[in-house]
């Protein structure tokens, strides 16, 4: 090989495209018992009342090209996620923890480098004699795919 083609070869290994988000290796994202007061419930008191919903998220998340290069935008930043949140209990009223779960994974899932979400609400307030209740369900791009989300 001349002096040339080899330039040519090693010019191009340097440039490889990224790996698809569905390629790369994936970290996890957790974030733990996020306390948000909210208007939920069936019952005529939980109208009147807005009460403490704890929210548990396990997020699957692309990892960064370059783990080294300690660089915030290419995270999934936690602390956006539960600002999103807030602000989706402040659009009013939800009648079921299952439905809230929904909408908290569909969030989550906005961010193309979100994988698949497991997000758990209890409402520690619900039952006496009960520490907590809620739902968890886990929601992943395929799920999107085939229920058209």
């Amino acid at each position: 090989m001349s002096a040339a083609s080899s330039n040519v070869v090693e010019n191009l290994n340097d440039h490889q495209p990224e790996p698809a988000l569905a390629d790369r290796p994936l970290y996890r994202i957790l974030v733990r018992d996020l306390d948000v007061a909210w208007s939920i419930g069936v019952f005529d008191h939980e109208y009147e009342r807005v009460q403490i919903v704890r929210i548990n998220l396990d997020l699957q998340a692309t990892e960064m090209l370059d783990p080294n290069a300690d660089d915030y935008e290419q995270v999934v930043c936690y602390a956006d996620i539960a600002e999103r949140i807030r602000v989706l209990a402040a659009e009013g009223h939800i009648k079921l923890v299952e439905t809230l779960a929904h909408k908290v994974a569909l969030l989550c899932l906005e961010d193309e480098r979100v994988r698949s979400a497991t997000v758990r609400i209890e409402k520690p307030e619900a039952l006496k004699n009960a520490h907590t209740v809620g739902v968890e369900i886990s929601r992943d791009r395929a799920w999107l795919e085939a229920n058209g989300a």
